[in-house]
């Protein structure tokens, strides 16, 4: 009687087990996956190796006349990358000038972002006079890549004036001669 009530217990045992395994699996099952997206905002000009620029004017052969300026630049491309942030819908590219150069206003004008690039690009804006404020050269960018490298983003066309013009921030009485003087411009991605 004893073995077979051990027989007995051990197989409702056995039962009990094997139905409540049974009872976890259903027709569907579930799992999470945690998902990690960095917020990135970067930016540089390209072609990174040569990205330094050289403007001038040529003298007038009349006398009366002003100095012109010797040709624009456009062998520059603002490139960026961006993934914005839930609390800010977007980011702005600004550009400011280190010093001034009397008597010379710097201008830069970006064109549309072409390229190898994606997502929300931003806007350019109308051509800057540069000063040492920070202006908005590109708005409304959003979770966005340009591409990397020449070719791709906003291709950047750089040229003088001397100043008094319209849209002018030098005035033509600070000219001085100079073999060499030297601007630096800052590109700076942020958040609006």
């Amino acid at each position: 009687m004893k073995k077979v009530t051990f027989t007995l217990v051990l197989s409702l045992c056995a039962f009990a087990a094997s139905s409540k395994l049974n009872a976890q699996d259903t027709n569907t099952d579930n799992h999470t996956i945690a998902i990690t997206i960095p917020e990135v905002a970067l930016v540089d000009i390209e072609p990174a190796a040569n990205k330094n620029i050289t403007l001038g004017f040529t003298a007038p052969t009349e006398a009366g006349l002003p100095i012109v300026t010797s040709g624009t630049d456009n062998t520059l491309w603002l490139n960026y990358s961006s993934i914005k942030s839930a609390t800010d819908a977007t980011r702005n590219v600004s550009v400011r000038l280190d010093a001034l150069v009397p008597g010379i206003d710097i201008r830069v004008t970006a064109a549309t972002a072409t390229g190898a690039g994606g997502g929300t690009l931003g806007v350019p804006s109308a051509q800057l006079t540069l000063s040492a404020a920070d202006q908005t050269l590109i708005s409304g960018i959003g979770s966005a890549y340009t591409g990397d490298g020449a070719n791709n983003g906003h291709n950047l066309t750089y040229d003088l004036a001397p100043g008094s013009g319209t849209g002018t921030v030098a005035a033509y009485a600070d000219l001085e001669a100079t073999t060499t003087a030297v601007a630096t411009v800052t590109y700076t991605i942020s958040d609006n």
